[in-house]
């Protein structure tokens, strides 16, 4: 029989540290020739560090990199496309130590390929695709001197260790996908400028691979996103365009040709006519969502209503078909493919990420590789709803809402769950329904969780994506408040007991929720922004024009910027709130926490602060997450009023 217990005081089995072991990061798998799976790995019990491993056929996982390598690249901060599989036993990788790119064989021992930076961490590589002869590898490279921002580029660098570099592209702000055609005649690469982000306008162009000064472009503009190019085994070139509204696939129609004939570049033709996603906002190197198999089959991951399925098409393009499989959430948004197979890392609702093969044609699935070897009891999973409420402007918002979940506890008959509304990070991203340990942290002990895909996530098509345009601290807010209210008004959350979570601009959304509306009675800001202004002087070059379109040009529009920036009302504050910071964050710097607390002290205001040595943005080490989710809990307790059962370490409630 299950025990009759106020909801929040639940015990449960799944502790922060389960939390945190089973956090183990898998992202970017490879099928290589010889039938080897790679993938990196990030593991939080190691200080988050991200390992490069392989599975050769038959065999078991192995860790390629040596001890202590630690795999990421800090191109745009973000990184992403830290590695590439050059040959069956031969890899290039970014270590994040020293941001030098690294050759090293299979069995061998790791061999820098680019020069020691005058300055730690000043000369930084991204995005590898080999050269035609195999001896060098195109890349992004960024260069941090004393210059008013990094200059970004796309270099070749050879292989054989003489560090000889040369830049093939230069002169837009920033620059992706450096891919090279199978005929080896061609070289395409995405570029965009200042203030637009990808999402937003990119733009696709094509050169001579032995003259890249000669490129020209062929699709995209200041209205229009470019996600992903790549070419197909008939060197023709297949990308993502949201030209209508929504990401699809398109073509050129013929391959490009020989590079010395004077003639115009192939038409482009749409291959998919989705309302749907095929594409994600470009936050990191490396994202693919479609591949071709030999038989010329392309392999799609498709987003609608953010959540994501992994779908065929045919190669002349058409209706997708709709593969079967179980998963949900595609959260390194990767896929490779050789011969008839692909490799992915993805989650379901009832299963935790895993690297898998699946062999399209037989439709059989492999897993390679686990986030944690330990399973989640079954009685614990709380399955995701997707809902739809009201929002302001007459708008419908979306989230997926998680109930509590635990098969030896019961709440009292008179009694409903607290909430925890969580508000995503970007703001221009969106969340999957999927199995998540810290997300079942708290609903085995009897909270709510809802996950909020406010106006302005992606995955639901251009026009929800940009319903965020100059409205940030104002949309996102207001959705996270409607989600809460409306699941406490339809009878199924205490609506005197909500909270509201969510890192950097999910951070931000918490304290705009808590400054500027009253609805909640806690909340927990994770590297929070608190000083838009702040953010627009000294964040780093990636986003230092991103919020020219979410709030307006600065410095001319500073007033928008002041009325947005929680730290000016802390007096307004309606509800307690905790903050977690890394000290290393160059993103969201810990001046906009350390100021928050001053105004917050100065006001009386009940808060607590943690700030954690050697973390950035977004914490990676196991000790953090632990004590993060420990100390949310204890704040929850004292603030909601119930009693935890689990035996905390107390937080200082200033």
């Amino acid at each position: 029989m299950a025990e009759v217990a106020p909801y929040g005081s639940w015990r449960s089995p799944i502790a922060p540290a389960d939390v945190a072991r089973g956090g183990r990061r898998l992202g970017g798998p490879t099928l290589a020739a010889d039938g080897a799976v790679w993938w990196a790995e990030g593991r939080p019990a190691e200080g988050g560090r991200s390992a490069l491993m392989r599975r050769p056929a038959g065999g078991e996982a192995e860790e390629v990199t040596p001890a202590g390598a630690n795999v990421r690249t800090r191109v745009h901060e973000y990184g992403g496309g830290a590695w590439k599989l050059l040959g069956p036993e031969l890899v290039v990788y970014v270590d994040f130590a020293d941001q030098r790119l690294y050759r090293l064989e299979l069995g061998g021992e790791p061999v820098a390929i680019t020069p020691e930076p005058d300055r730690p961490a000043g000369l930084r590589y991204a995005d590898f695709e080999p050269t035609p002869d195999g001896k060098s590898v195109f890349c992004v490279h960024e260069v941090h001197d004393d210059g008013p921002e990094p200059a970004n580029s796309i270099v070749v660098l050879t292989l054989d260790g003489s560090m000889r570099t040369e830049v093939v592209a230069a002169g837009r702000d920033f620059y992706s996908y450096p891919r090279v055609s199978p005929d080896g005649l061609w070289l395409a690469f995405t570029c965009w400028d200042h203030p637009n982000m990808p999402w937003d306008g990119t733009e696709l162009w094509v050169a001579p691979a032995h003259d890249p000064g000669a490129a020209r472009p062929l699709a995209g503009g200041k209205a229009e996103s470019i996600f992903a190019p790549a070419w197909d085994s008939q060197d023709r070139l297949r990308f993502v365009s949201d030209r209508d509204g929504w990401w699809n696939l398109y073509r050129t129609v013929a391959d490009l040709g020989s590079p010395d004939a004077d003639r115009d570049l192939p038409q482009v033709e749409q291959l998919s006519a989705e309302r749907a996603d095929l594409g994600h906002p470009q936050w990191v190197f490396g994202m693919q969502t479609h591949v071709e198999l030999e038989d010329g089959t392309l392999v799609v991951i498709r987003t609608e209503a953010a959540t994501e399925r992994l779908f065929a098409l045919d190669g002349r393009g058409g209706a997708l078909r709709d593969l079967g499989l179980p998963y949900t959430s595609f959260g390194a948004v990767s896929i490779s493919a050789h011969g008839g197979r692909v490799a992915f890392a993805a989650a379901s609702p009832a299963s935790e990420p895993e690297v898998v093969v699946l062999d399209v044609a037989a439709g059989s699935a492999e897993s390679v590789r686990r986030a944690s070897e330990e399973e989640v009891d079954p009685a614990l999973v709380s399955e995701p709803r997707a809902i739809e409420f009201p929002s302001g402007d007459g708008d419908t918002a979306h989230a997926f809402y998680y109930p509590p979940a635990n098969a030896g506890f019961v709440g009292p008959d008179d009694e409903r769950p607290p909430l925890i509304v969580v508000s995503h990070g970007g703001p221009t991203a969106h969340e999957t329904p999927a199995l998540d340990r810290e997300f079942l942290f708290w609903t085995s002990r009897g909270f709510g969780v809802v996950d909020v895909n406010y106006r302005g996530s992606t995955g639901y098509g251009r026009a929800y994506r940009e319903k965020l345009k100059g409205t940030w601290g104002i949309v996102d807010t207001e959705d996270c408040v409607a989600a809460a209210t409306h699941l406490a008004e339809t009878g199924e959350v205490d609506g005197g007991r909500l909270a509201i979570r969510g890192g950097s601009a999910g951070g931000y959304a918490t304290l705009c929720a808590l400054v500027f509306h009253d609805e909640f009675a806690a909340g927990a800001s994770y590297y929070g922004v608190a000083d838009t202004e702040a953010l627009a002087r000294d964040t780093h070059k990636f986003e230092s024009r991103y919020l020219d379109g979410l709030i307006g040009p600065y410095p001319e529009r500073a007033d928008l910027y002041r009325e947005r920036s929680p730290i000016h009302f802390a007096r307004r504050l309606s509800a307690p709130v905790i903050l977690f910071q890394g000290l290393e964050d160059e993103i969201v710097p810990p001046n906009q926490a350390e100021t928050m607390v001053a105004a917050m002290a100065a006001n009386d205001i009940p808060h607590a602060y943690l700030a954690f040595e050697g973390e950035q943005h977004g914490f990676r080490r196991a000790e953090t997450e632990i004590r993060c989710l420990e100390a949310e809990l204890y704040f929850y307790a004292r603030i909601l009023g119930f009693d935890p059962a689990d035996e905390l370490q107390p937080v200082e409630i200033s």
